[in-house]
């Protein structure tokens, strides 16, 4: 049985508070420059990859990075500000899918800049290179499920 070391509790909250600190930096970021949440741009992202811009609701909650709680009530505002639509699904006749729309892509575009540099100032820019791939391996340790 593994058991929780002072150490392995502090790098915990350590990255639990860094990761909110850093989001929260990302959001005041896309606020002031007049722009969605960063939850539209995350679900703009996921849409604008998937081939012809389209995901089942079930896919595009397993592809999201943030919490995937309320992504209904999201997906109707964003709908309502015609960045998505709902379409019939072709694989599965029962459900819809949520597609991106010429105007979600141009809102994509538009929040990238601010998003790319308040991502840079929040983080990356406070790392070398090296700590960058080195932390990228060992936060990998952590995706991989447990053996």
């Amino acid at each position: 049985m593994t058991t929780l070391t002072k150490d392995g509790e502090k790098a915990w909250v350590g990255l639990m508070l860094a990761s909110r600190a850093a989001l929260s930096r990302v959001e005041a970021s896309l606020k002031r420059a007049s722009l969605p949440p960063l939850s539209w741009y995350d679900v703009l992202l996921e849409l604008g990859r998937a081939e012809g811009g389209r995901l089942r609701h079930k896919d595009l909650a397993a592809r999201m990075l943030l919490e995937k709680y309320n992504l209904t009530r999201l997906i109707d505002r964003m709908a309502a500000d015609g960045a998505v639509v709902r379409v019939q699904d072709e694989a599965d006749y029962r459900g819809a899918a949520i597609q991106i729309t010429p105007e979600g892509r141009a809102l994509r575009e538009k929040m990238w800049p601010v998003y790319r540099d308040a991502v840079a100032a929040s983080f990356s820019a406070r790392f070398t290179d090296g700590e960058l791939a080195m932390l990228a391996g060992l936060l990998q340790r952590v995706r991989r499920p447990n053996s």
